[in-house]
């Protein structure tokens, strides 16, 4: 009987499953060999009454592509929708040969699909196709991050008028700003709507606030001048500095009715979960 150490059992398994060459192909790599020497498969994997040990890992090694497909199809949903069920499976071949699952959750199996999407040969739309995919990451990472507590009406009404501009507020960790050249986040939408007529990819700058709040995902549109104050936020800048970076900026310049009305708007969405000030 070959005796392996766990680890290095789990290793050779998949190795072997992710390899995207024949069984044969796969049992024969230097290092699977070395680990499980084909002569010895089946004191590692059984043989059935109807299958050898080289058949039923087959049936693991076939599957995974569909697996990763699937996978990816429930985070990519108007990415498969817009290239269509066989361009996108063979997307999702091309992209798990480069970044094949290493973790013991597919969640992550996704991450790197939209930089994958600018050099993947015979796309057409590339740029609208990367801002789609970057969409819908920032939709999963939402989904996926933990929940965290947003910040009270208490809290923000025990800060003094005067330390409001000393205030570095601190984002929920459900919480990504994307920017966009093109109407990737129309098309979403219509994809989930169901509509018969989607929008043809087109250039149109747009802004979001994508977050969490009790479980649901919201994708909130901003102006360009809101997203940058958000962004000057969401990465530590004081409250005061952010907004001075705001007017400078111009684009066009934010007015006071139009900056109480952004934070109005992200305070009830619950998007700050702290604040503090120093």
């Amino acid at each position: 009987m070959l005796e392996l150490p766990l680890e290095r059992l789990q290793a050779w398994m998949q190795a072997v499953i992710v390899h995207p060459g024949t069984t044969d192909e796969a049992l024969a790599q230097p290092e699977n060999e070395a680990a499980v020497p084909p002569a010895r498969l089946e004191q590692v994997i059984l043989p059935s009454s109807t299958l050898t040990s080289q058949e039923r890992l087959a049936i693991y090694q076939g599957m995974y592509p569909l697996r990763m497909a699937e996978a990816l199809q429930s985070d990519y949903e108007a990415l498969q929708h817009f290239l269509g069920d066989e361009r996108f499976e063979q997307l999702v071949q091309a992209y798990v040969q480069v970044y094949p699952s290493r973790s013991y959750t597919l969640n992550r199996l996704g991450d790197h699909l939209p930089a994958f999407v600018l050099e993947a040969p015979g796309l057409a739309r590339r740029d609208f196709l990367h801002d789609l995919a970057r969409l819908e990451l920032a939709i999963s990472d939402v989904f996926d991050s933990p929940e965290t507590p947003a910040l009270t009406t208490e809290a923000i009404a025990a800060i003094a008028p005067e330390d409001w501009e000393r205030a570095r507020l601190t984002t929920i960790d459900a919480f990504r700003l994307v920017a966009m050249r093109y109407n990737a986040n129309d098309y979403l939408q219509s994809v989930r709507d169901d509509d018969h007529q989607h929008p043809r990819p087109k250039l149109k700058a747009s802004w979001l606030a994508v977050y969490r709040r009790d479980y649901d995902v919201y994708r909130l549109e901003l102006t360009r001048p809101a997203h940058d104050l958000l962004a000057d936020l969401a990465a530590g800048a004081r409250l005061g500095e952010a907004l001075t970076a705001a007017i400078k900026r111009g684009r066009p310049k934010p007015q006071e009715q139009q900056l109480s009305r952004w934070f109005r708007q992200w305070m009830a969405g619950g998007i700050f979960r702290a604040v503090q000030i120093d």
